[in-house]
């Protein structure tokens, strides 16, 4: 009877270190993806942020392309309006003296 009790004790602290030991095994696991899960937020983090960099950087460089477009067509535009006026602004003067004395 006594070899039965003995070898039960034997067993239970058996499966009390199986158990200790897959608890262990398990803290160890859970501080390694802990770990793994760090370093992949902070790479993603990472390129994450090195992509929006890279979007704004070509979106300023669009906005840049579209305000010199846009500045070189309104300077071209003042300039042909200015040439126009200094055509025909006494063709224009005649005309609104011709309409102010016609009344």
């Amino acid at each position: 009877m006594d070899s039965v009790i003995n070898k039960l004790t034997e067993i239970e602290q058996t499966a009390s270190a199986i158990v200790a030991h897959a608890e262990a095994e398990k803290e160890k696991l859970d501080r390694e993806y802990e770990e793994k899960r760090k370093v992949f937020d902070r790479q993603m983090e990472e390129e994450t942020k090195a992509r929006i960099e890279k979007i704004q950087e070509g979106l300023e460089h669009d906005k840049e392309n579209l305000l010199t477009g846009q500045e070189n067509t309104s300077r071209e535009l003042i300039a042909s309006l200015q040439k126009e006026y200094e055509e025909k602004h006494t063709l224009y003067a005649e005309d609104i003296l011709k309409r102010i004395t016609e009344v």
